[in-house]
C-alpha cells in the first residue's frame, strides 16, 4: 500500500470494474491494479486482512470475523499437553497488534 493513504492501519478501497484493472478475488487474497494519486500500483491483499465487503450504493455486504489463520496439521506449535475442557483459550477480547486491516468496497 502506498504510504499516506491508510488511516489507523485501515483503508476503504473501491474495487469496482471502473476503478481497478485485473481484479482477482479468491479464498487466498484480493489482487488488482489501482491508482493512488494518479500513480498505478499493483495490490495483493491477503483475505485475512479484509474486514468487510459491501456495496457503496446501499451499504449491504459482509463483515468478517477477526480470527487467526487456519494452519494445516503439523504447521502449528507443539502440543503442551491437555488443555482441560477442550475449548480453545480466549483471545483476551483485543485485536491482534500489528495485523493489517482493510475494507474492500465493491
Amino acid at each position: 500500500m502506498p504510504p499516506g493513504y491508510a488511516s489507523d492501519g485501515q483503508i476503504v478501497l473501491n474495487v469496482s470494474p471502473s476503478a481497478v484493472r485485473h481484479l482477482h478475488m479468491d479464498n487466498e487474497a484480493v489482487s488488482f491494479e489501482g491508482r493512488f494519486g494518479g500513480v498505478a500500483h499493483s495490490l495483493y491483499i491477503p483475505s485475512a486482512a479484509v474486514m468487510a465487503i459491501y456495496a457503496r450504493e446501499n451499504g449491504q455486504g459482509m463483515v468478517f470475523d477477526l480470527e487467526s489463520p487456519v494452519m494445516d496439521e503439523g504447521d502449528g506449535p507443539e502440543d503442551d499437553g491437555p488443555s482441560g475442557d477442550g475449548a480453545p483459550p480466549s483471545s483476551g477480547g483485543g485485536r491482534p497488534a500489528g495485523r493489517p486491516s482493510l475494507k474492500v468496497v465493491k
